[in-house]
């Protein structure tokens, strides 16, 4: 079933950066939704018993086309906002023969087809400004590796398909045929289509660089005994939350989640630790270093019956010119935060407690913020038009 709904009330933002505080409503609309299996126009969420798939499921949106990479289904499909089935890669093993599409018939021009692709376990999904799709994929494991410096396995590739879904080549390590990947964190288009893969290895993160060829250009590392302390507050130690990729410029964005040791006051004994603060460092990918410039981010605070907590926000992605969008979980959906050089955002995104299954969020460049939500029988693709109330986000 396929709904196209505008709900009045979504998201307030508050623009908290000068002494007046104007404020603007962007709504939730509801694109569609589908239904729950392993049929061409369904997404295995959970298995026949309901239970949660073990296997992700990940969203990317380009140009309002919907791109879900189906783990459990072994499939990546290209949906319009309407909801119409455009293309799909699916496992031939392990799905039935789609009905409503067929094979692309060569020299032929067709509005909905499919190709097959032994794909195992899709997971992390982007799209570049070519709509060419980057799906991260685990490998069969007699192909697995082992990396001699970590001593972990290396168990996934990068596979690159085109904008109509044909298969041109898989990324690895060193770029096109390179070694696999240790776990990935996430991956990221960036300045002029170039790929950016985010591993997380034991003390360490590596992000790996490739031109929109797949041409490897860089690794970086990141090891937690040297991540940046800020001058003032000398007596923490940091924790890497996230790193993301700036759509625009060769730009990282490191998220540090900071913590104090805590003590018992009476008998000065180490209780614990307790967070701190948390700031996002902008590195230069060319030669690692980080810039001058930070970004706070401040606590988002819960509000319970008997006592309120201090909660870090999770950062989503950025968009261009340079705006972080982060987000932490709140009563009845989410409270989400937008910092940048010319201010600070801050709102809520509504999602009703049967939307709660599965939520699954893809931000793009120009700040469109889009979602799965999943109940217990369906799932529904939406999206916040933050765009329009950026300004000047997409320029």
């Amino acid at each position: 079933m396929k709904a196209r709904r505008m709900w009045a009330i979504g998201f307030v933002f508050v623009l908290a950066a000068c002494s007046q505080t104007p404020s603007a409503s962007v709504t939730r609309e509801d694109l569609f939704s589908l239904e729950i299996g392993r049929f061409e126009d369904q997404v295995a969420l959970y298995d026949m018993e309901g239970a949660s798939g073990t296997r992700r499921t990940d969203l990317a949106m380009r140009d309002g086309l919907f791109y879900i990479a189906d783990g459990n289904g072994q499939k990546v499909a290209r949906y319009n906002s309407y909801g119409d089935l455009l293309f799909m890669i699916y496992n031939e093993e392990t799905n039935p023969i789609p009905l409503s599409l067929r094979p692309m018939p060569e020299g032929q021009a067709v509005t909905r087809w499919a190709f097959t692709y032994p794909l195992r376990e899709p997971g992390k999904i982007v799209v570049d400004s070519q709509k060419r799709i980057y799906v991260e994929d685990l490998l069969p494991q007699e192909e697995w590796g082992v990396d001699t410096e970590t001593g972990m396995l290396l168990t996934h590739v990068i596979l690159f398909f085109d904008n109509e879904g044909y298969f041109l080549r898989q990324l690895g390590q060193e770029g096109i045929g390179g070694r696999p990947f240790p776990p990935v964190e996430g991956i990221y288009t960036s300045l002029d289509d170039a790929f950016v893969v985010v591993c997380r290895v034991p003390g360490s993160w590596y992000v790996y660089w490739f031109d929109a060829e797949g041409v490897f250009y860089n690794l970086i590392k990141l090891p937690e005994e040297r991540i940046p302390i800020p001058q003032d507050r000398d007596t923490v130690f940091g924790s890497i939350d996230m790193i993301a990729a700036a759509p625009d410029t060769q730009r990282l964005y490191v998220k540090v989640n900071y913590y104090r040791v805590s003590y018992d006051q009476s008998t000065m004994i180490r209780t614990g630790t307790e967070p701190d603060s948390s700031v996002i460092w902008l590195m230069r990918v060319a030669d690692g270093t980080y810039e001058e410039e930070t970004l706070e981010v401040p606590f988002y605070e819960s509000s319970g019956k008997t006592n309120s907590m201090k909660i870090f926000y999770s950062m989503l992605g950025v968009i261009r010119n340079g705006r972080v969008f982060l987000y932490a979980p709140a009563e009845n959906g989410y409270s989400l935060l937008v910092l940048g050089e010319q201010g600070r955002w801050q709102g809520f995104i509504q999602v009703s407690p049967d939307e709660f299954e599965f939520n699954a969020f893809a931000l793009s460049d120009n700040g469109i913020l889009s979602a799965i939500l999943a109940g217990a029988w369906d799932i529904k693709l939406v999206w916040w038009r933050t765009d329009k109330f950026m300004g000047g986000a997409s320029s």
